[in-house]
């Protein structure tokens, strides 16, 4: 993070956006939609460094998953219907069982990737991970300043969660490598797309940057702050 932006650990947390067997795994939601998910499955290893990272830092860590109620009550007509299109239906029945649905093996994360019982895990019915949460009274009760995310896909869920913290007032940096797109082409003019004018969506960086950043985050004394 650069100088002038730079915070203590405690006002800092990592989002970890959708790791979920349904985006990343075989005969999940994203696989059923006809979705390679090579590509999510790539972004495992940079996540995981993230993560460690982020836990020796001392930072915040919220797991993010996007799923709906048994009863698909908090799912809306017009996403299901898009769900349809997609040749996935939310709700159907899958080898990893109910596609997008909570409690089933699909919503859980992948195992490389398991919340520690400390951390944080917000559900979500929508592709931004505010609308409809607790995510924003979490991150005030941290005292949490700055964003740094992660996660799938790039172009959904982690678009939509960056431009809602932005609108919150939330400082944010989005890990490039340590997302993925759902098709290929996407993943560049997404990430792009962050740093018009000036930043307008915060800054992008490396997941190697970003460690580095932490490593020296948890080597600073306690005493400094903002």
């Amino acid at each position: 993070m650069p100088a002038d932006t730079a915070l203590s650990p405690a006002a800092t947390a990592l989002l970890v956006i959708d790791m979920q067997r349904d985006f990343c795994s075989p005969g999940g939601y994203a696989h059923q939609a006809g979705i390679d998910i090579s590509r999510m499955q790539a972004v495992v290893g940079q996540v995981q460094r993230l993560l460690q990272a982020a836990r020796n830092a001392g930072l915040l860590v919220v797991h993010t998953r996007e799923g709906h109620l048994p009863d698909l009550s908090d799912c809306p007509p017009a996403k299901l219907a898009r769900s349809v299109a997609a040749g996935a239906p939310i709700g159907s029945h899958g080898p990893l069982g109910r596609l997008l649905v909570r409690g089933e093996q699909g919503h859980d994360f992948v195992p490389a990737l398991r919340p520690l019982l400390c951390e944080e895990v917000i559900d979500k019915p929508g592709y931004g991970a505010f609308h409809l949460t607790r995510l924003g009274s979490v991150l005030a009760r941290h005292g949490v300043q700055r964003l740094i995310l992660c996660g799938v896909t790039t172009e959904v869920c982690v678009h939509s969660t960056l431009r809602e913290a932005v609108d919150r007032g939330y400082a944010c940096t989005t890990v490039g490598d340590a997302t993925a797109a759902s098709q290929p082409e996407l993943q560049a003019p997404a990430l792009a797309m962050i740093g018009v004018e000036g930043g307008l969506f915060g800054r992008v960086c490396s997941t190697a940057e970003c460690v580095e950043d932490l490593a020296l985050l948890a080597r600073a004394p306690a005493s400094t702050g903002t």
